[in-house]
């Protein structure tokens, strides 16, 4: 089967689940998140969170590494089990640090947490991804190959795969659109945004002004997202202030 193929299923079915796992997790887990309201997670408007498609085609890559080795099989699978958590850590932490260095934006943030490295990543959600690995393994993988054989038999299904990428391609032009207004002011203003939080203001803003909130495009307002920014400064400044 074409290898380009296998690992664009893999992403779509990453991308996807992630961002189930994420709306839950927020839904009814977050601290950051007390009135228990549903948050579309991620920067982007889809159900999608590109993180997660390339967590899963590591995974995959991961599950398939024999390590011979290494004598006892609970030795074998303890090993693949912190190699998994390793590598997606290292995943989360490249991704963060792009983001704040080359978009001034802050997609998520672990500063709370104890252990956290520049609140990008932390122990606790490093643990995360070795149970996810694990879950993987165990529940997932054994069906990952006969599923990639079905797709094989039923290649008409990789024009539902191709028309996920037609619509995130578009997404992401939209959601880079807002990024770059985003990225311009806090770079003028020296700031870091943190998403999550412009979205909420944006949410409460809006509903001052008996907007409807909005699940899908949280970005959209009456207001331009320039003036969110300056009164989300404020906000941080008078945050830090009274600190």
């Amino acid at each position: 089967m074409n290898i380009f193929l296998i690992f664009a299923f893999l992403f779509f079915i990453g991308s996807i689940t992630g961002w189930i796992l994420e709306l839950f997790f927020r839904r009814f887990l977050s601290r950051a998140n007390p009135e228990r309201k549903w948050i579309n997670p991620g920067f982007l408007v889809g159900p999608y969170i590109p993180l997660y498609g390339f967590g899963l085609c590591i995974l995959y890559l991961l599950a398939q590494v024999n390590l011979p080795f290494i004598g006892s099989e609970a030795g074998r699978q303890l090993v693949r089990f912190l190699v998994m958590m390793a590598a997606t850590t290292a995943l989360e932490y490249v991704v963060g640090v792009i983001s704040i260095k080359f978009l001034k934006v802050r997609l998520w943030d672990y500063s709370k947490n104890w252990g956290n490295v520049r609140g990008i990543i932390c122990p606790k959600f490093s643990l995360c991804w070795a149970a996810l690995g694990a879950i993987y393994y165990f529940l997932i993988h054994p069906y990952i190959l006969g599923a990639l054989i079905w797709l094989s038999e039923n290649l008409p299904f990789s024009f539902v795969v191709g028309f996920f990428f037609g619509i995130m391609t578009v997404d992401l032009c939209y959601s880079a659109n807002i990024i770059a207004k985003v990225r311009k002011f806090a770079s003028e203003n020296n700031i870091e945004v943190i998403y999550e939080e412009l979205k909420e203001h944006i949410r409460k803003s809006n509903a001052e002004r008996l907007e409807k909130a909005r699940f899908v495009f949280a970005f959209k307002s009456g207001k331009a997202i320039v003036e969110h920014l300056k009164e989300y400064k404020e906000i941080r400044r008078n945050f830090r202030r009274y600190k």
